[in-house]
């Protein structure tokens, strides 16, 4: 069994784009159940099947596949409607960490979020200077729920 065990933060500086090169990404939700998520991804070039279960302290198992880049279009299309979400995502390497830092378009523009895997939920990290609140236990941060309803939407 696969397990994701992540942490994510708001961004608030722009320290992260020093060198950095994003790829973009669509990705449409297939269910999102409070037990399960399916998801549909097209990452540049790639395109993957997700299946992940229900958040318990930072920890869910998460199932991966790559798919046919033409089927991964024909599920967004068909089968996810207009519930995706799009956004460019940053790979940083900082210490023995790898933040990946989303900058969202489309109905999520303004939002930025990095996320950082780790291998328990209790391991200790080091936050950039960019970082700013933590918002791993606001489930409106999920993916699967900005599509539903998007940043723009929210009220301050």
């Amino acid at each position: 069994m696969a397990l994701e065990i992540e942490r994510k933060f708001l961004v608030t500086g722009d320290g992260w784009r020093l060198g950095s090169e994003g790829i973009f990404y669509i990705q449409g939700y297939i269910a999102a159940t409070p037990k399960a998520t399916v998801r549909v991804r097209v990452a540049g070039e790639q395109a993957y099947l997700t299946l992940k279960g229900k958040v318990l302290n930072l920890t869910r198992t998460e199932f991966e596949y790559s798919i046919p880049m033409a089927d991964a279009q024909q599920m967004l299309q068909q089968l996810c409607g207009p519930l995706v979400v799009e956004k460019t995502r940053y790979k940083i390497p900082l210490g023995n960490l790898l933040w990946e830092v989303d900058e969202f378009s489309g109905l999520n523009q303004g939002l930025v979020v990095a996320e950082v895997e780790l291998s328990s939920p209790t391991q200790e990290i080091t936050r950039p200077v960019w970082l700013g609140d933590e918002v791993s236990h606001d489930a409106r941060y999920y993916n699967s729920n900005l599509a539903r309803e998007p940043y723009s939407t929210w009220s301050n």
